[in-house]
């Protein structure tokens, strides 16, 4: 019995960590400041670069955004992702606003 609650809080503590990778191309601001080392200025910066600049390709191009270098980017680990930019960028510009 106490082998198959440790097996069970292991599955739970692992499995969990799975889910919560954050996508960089689609996250709202509350979502990106759940983040370790991402408070409200660098979510901001996120979002501001992201509609400037299109989707992020790899999570390593968040080095291009103003306040975030690689220890950041370390930091965040396996906690981020960017999703498929692709579909991102198709779901950017069809709800973008018409200026």
């Amino acid at each position: 019995m106490k082998k198959l609650l440790i097996l069970t809080i292991l599955i739970v503590l692992f499995s969990g960590q799975a889910y919560a990778a954050v996508d960089i191309n689609t996250a709202t601001q509350a979502e990106l400041e759940t983040l370790q080392g991402i408070g409200p200025a660098k979510a901001k910066a996120i979002i501001e670069y992201r509609e400037k600049n299109g989707s992020f390709v790899s999570v390593e191009g968040l080095a291009a955004v103003a306040g975030i270098g690689p220890g950041t980017i370390k930091q965040l680990g396996d906690s981020v992702t960017v999703g498929n930019p692709q579909i991102a960028e198709t779901t950017a510009a069809v709800t973008k606003p018409q200026e």
